[in-house]
């Protein structure tokens, strides 16, 4: 992620030069305009992949805390039951599964 993000920066740095140079006269406008589209495009494509990693990180939080929750709730109802043993067993079996597990 980091590393995509360090990416997006120096692509908009690259962006800002290049408009710099077609300011200055230095690369003709034409080629200067069409070369800022291109590189804003692939700026774009850059952020909807930050986007991506990020939403299915929030999602993947979201779903362990809701387990989380959902597995304290069930140990708290059943505490001194005969199947408090074996539900804490199974509750960090489905935990395990679900925190690695691909989202």
């Amino acid at each position: 992620m980091k590393v995509l993000l360090y990416e997006i920066e120096q692509m908009q740095e690259d962006v800002r030069k290049l408009r710099e140079d077609v300011e200055n006269l230095v690369v003709k406008r034409d080629a200067g305009v069409a070369r800022i589209a291109q590189m804003q495009k692939e700026i774009r494509g850059t952020i909807a992949q930050v986007d991506l990693f990020v939403s299915s990180k929030d999602k993947k939080g979201l779903l362990l805390a809701g387990a989380d929750r959902a597995i304290r709730e069930m140990l708290s109802i059943f505490k001194d039951d005969p199947i408090e043993g074996p539900l804490e067993e199974a509750s960090m079996s489905v935990w395990a599964k679900i925190q690695f597990e691909d989202t």
